[in-house]
């Protein structure tokens, strides 16, 4: 084995990557993130009980939403700038032990790793650091993997606000706590259990936050017609979720020729009333990130990640030398944009100036897609919506929020919009939506039956609308709605959004299409007894089942 990981639905076999990931990271990618996630938690440890003690240092908060952030599934794959934050937070540690020790701190034994040049030596001690670490028992280890894949999410998120200015600390110290309290060796499953809840309520927490943050910056998302044909112009694609990266490059590509075109998970910032100004914002460009390979030959300019959702390009490919990534992404060979210093902008020009030397995209498809219904928009919506649910002209509301995937079994999701009754509605977030936002579904009295809330974090958005609904029919749980789960999930940033709307009460959740590699039989049993969580089966017997 020279490497293991099983934090996403790609898991080889649906247990685990052992040689390479599917995800297209080798060995040696894994096992330095393993090492990154274990210094990240040794600070964490220290930095919890500095805080306990009124010391916070925002540099080790900064750090340990980074590390996190950087191991999140296809974020990162530039293994030297994965080897550099070991290094930074090596010396973060060393600094924080150094005040705890002349504090006179008393801090709980935790288990330290070294590793050497030898690469038998460095996998081994890689894989003791990372999934083996946890513990040899199977359940508990099953419970801290999706507590510390919550925490990736949730790092994810509370990063995106914090990039706009907002910020809680008390996000912070649950993030580093938990952490720090999946490195007991000692801990009950029964306290893990009650851990996963409060990760999932911080998840609540931080998604309010981030909806917050940009709704404050750039206003609430509209309902919006966007374009994904093309222009005559050399164009910059920006992919991945980080809006505060769209806000500074269509400021700084403005009146310079170049036109911005959004990709798979960015599609939402078409919704936001900020960014409409801009007349070089065109629209959108392709599909969901798996397809980028195909979609970014076609492109002709160059293509900016400013998070996770890179697909390593093939040997043949003609695009590489036009990838660039920004924050916590990274890829080899690419070129990275550094991140703002003293309150100043990133710095664009080089992308700026690349694009200016390509052709412009072709155009691959035409016409619009609609979107932009995040809670504001759907509250203004309300009454409509009430009344077509009395009337019966809407049956059923069915939440298909989560992520997309490159397996073919992700069909299932196309068929299954595909077949639902012409009074039901999809209310979606995420880049699952690709499975069917370009389908001709019609309306129901105006209101379309593809309501896109906008990224994996705005399923709050779709929480609050099912909130928002039991207020209004007047119900006392929100799972006696007539609304179905019916979601799919990829990587970590899914696993919070899941936590997260346990934590509020959702039950009877589908999750497909194959349940996590990290949850043991006995901790799925506990997810099923206790909030109905299930699997998928066909299309037509889960098609019965949902409208029986």
């Amino acid at each position: 084995m020279n490497m293991f990981c099983h934090q996403c639905q790609e898991a080889a076999k649906g247990t685990g990557c052992t040689i390479k990931g599917v995800c297209g990271k080798d060995a040696s990618t894994s096992n330095l993130q393993d090492l990154l996630l274990f210094v990240t938690k040794g600070i964490s440890i220290i930095h919890t009980e500095l805080h306990a003690k009124g010391h916070r240092h925002i540099d080790a908060d900064k750090f340990v939403l980074d590390a996190l952030f950087c191991t999140i599934t296809n974020a990162n794959f530039d293994d030297t700038a994965i080897t550099n934050r070991i290094i930074k937070g090596l010396e973060l540690k060393k600094n924080l032990l150094k005040e705890c020790n002349s504090m006179g701190i008393p801090l709980p034994k935790v288990y330290e790793v070294t590793w050497t040049a030898s690469p038998e030596h460095f996998a081994e001690e890689a894989l003791k650091a990372g999934i083996m670490s946890l513990s040899d028992n199977e359940d508990i280890r099953s419970l801290k993997s999706l507590i510390i894949f919550g925490l990736k999410g949730l790092a994810a998120y509370a990063e995106h606000a914090a990039n706009l200015g907002f910020e809680d600390e008390k996000i912070h110290t649950f993030i580093q706590g938990a952490l720090a309290k999946t490195c007991r060796q000692n801990i009950s499953a029964d306290e893990l259990v009650g851990l996963t809840l409060e990760t999932g309520e911080c998840g609540v927490t931080t998604m309010a936050l981030l909806d917050k943050a940009n709704t404050t910056r750039y206003g609430n998302p509209e309902i919006t017609k966007v374009n994904i044909g093309t222009r005559n112009n050399p164009a910059i694609l920006i992919s991945g979720h980080d809006l505060k990266d769209m806000e500074e490059l269509l400021a700084q590509t403005e009146g310079t020729g170049v036109d911005v075109y959004t990709h798979s998970e960015m599609l939402p910032a078409n919704y936001y009333p900020a960014f409409k100004k801009y007349s070089h914002f065109v629209g959108n460009y392709g599909s969901s990130w798996w397809k980028q390979r195909d979609e970014f030959e076609t492109f002709n300019g160059p293509i900016l990640f400013t998070t996770n959702c890179i697909v390593p390009p093939l040997d043949k490919a003609t695009y590489t030398d036009r990838i660039y990534t920004t924050g916590s992404a990274g890829l080899e060979g690419a070129i990275h944009i550094e991140g703002r210093k003293n309150g100043s902008p990133k710095d664009f020009s080089k992308i700026i100036e690349h694009a200016k030397r390509c052709q412009a995209p072709v155009q691959i498809e035409e016409g619009e897609i609609i979107g932009g219904f995040a809670h504001a928009q759907v509250f203004a919506l309300a009454d409509k919506v009430v009344e077509a649910v009395k009337s019966g002209a809407i049956r059923k509301f069915f939440v298909m929020a989560g992520c997309d995937g490159r397996m073919k079994d992700r069909s299932y999701y196309t068929e299954f919009a595909e077949k639902l009754p012409k009074d039901t509605v999809i209310l979606t977030a995420g880049c699952a939506k690709y499975r069917y936002n370009k389908l001709p579904l019609g309306d129901i009295g105006g209101i379309p039956r593809v309501l896109d809330a906008g990224q994996c974090n705005d399923s709050y958005s779709l929480a609050l609308i099912a909130l928002k609904l039991k207020e209004v029919f007047e119900l006392k749980d929100v799972n006696e709605l007539p609304i179905a789960y019916n979601i799919a999930w990829y990587e970590q940033k899914a696993v919070i959004v899941l936590l997260a709307l346990l934590a509020l009460g959702v039950k009877n959740i589908h999750l497909g299409p194959t349940l996590p590699a990290f949850l043991s039989p006995n901790v799925v049993k506990v997810l099923v007894e206790n909030f109905g969580i299930a699997g998928i089966q066909t299309v037509d017997e889960d098609m019965k089942l949902f409208l029986a």
